[in-house]
């Protein structure tokens, strides 16, 4: 938590008032309305997306979990706090990189990701999901190249981080910072997560709450 009670309790409210999934769509030509802000989860298949969408939430099934890469196949919309003036959407975003599917269709998610990601505006920021456990990998790099491109802002956030040490999670955290300090479009700090033990979900909450409201007041 903060030194902020205020901002603690928004936090709060929001994450344990209603979440529900509302729309899903593998087409571009699918994407529902514009409506209010949105944050997004990219990361490779099987990365742990889903599974940290249900730690935030504090659901165990709000968005579907599955040992097998590429499960998630479609841009999945979910309402969060609806009601609530930090009301957002969350969007679980298909994984790239290797999935038990074939070519063509790694390509076509892969295309409907990048078209996404350059034509929402209300698309807030993109959180790039990386296994703690390996790092950045080359097809990670071609996303984050993608964004800072597109002038899309995203921010790192370790997965598994409980699979690692504390001395060895630091240097993790250190190197990817020190290696996306260049980079445009990076927020410039690494948020460590664990959905199976909680760890760092109260801090990705904050920093969610913190981000609609800085891009809500311009």
């Amino acid at each position: 938590m903060t030194d902020h009670p205020e901002h603690d309790e928004i936090v709060r409210k929001l994450f344990a008032g209603t979440a529900e999934f509302f729309w899903g769509t593998g087409s571009l030509g699918g994407l529902p309305p514009m409506h209010g802000l949105e944050i997004a989860f990219a990361g490779r298949s099987n990365v742990g997306k889903s599974s940290l969408v249900n730690a935030l939430t504090r659901r165990k099934a709000l968005a579907r979990t599955s040992s097998t890469p590429g499960r998630t196949q479609e841009l999945n919309f979910f309402r969060i706090g609806e009601g609530q003036e930090s009301a957002f959407t969350l969007v679980d975003m298909p994984g790239y990189g290797y999935a038990a599917v074939g070519k063509d269709k790694v390509a076509a998610w892969t295309d409907l990701i990048y078209a996404y990601l350059r034509g929402r505006a209300n698309l807030a920021r993109v959180y790039v999901l990386i296994d703690a456990r390996h790092g950045l990998k080359d097809n990670d790099l071609k996303v984050l190249d993608s964004l800072d491109k597109a002038a899309v802002s995203y921010q790192i956030v370790l997965t598994k981080a409980d699979a690692l040490k504390p001395g060895p999670l630091a240097d993790r955290i250190r190197t990817i910072e020190e290696s996306i300090i260049r980079r445009p479009a990076a927020y410039p700090s690494v948020i460590a997560t664990s959905s199976r033990t909680g760890e760092g979900t109260v801090e990705l909450q904050s920093a969610i709450v913190q981000l609609l409201h800085e891009r809500a007041a311009l």
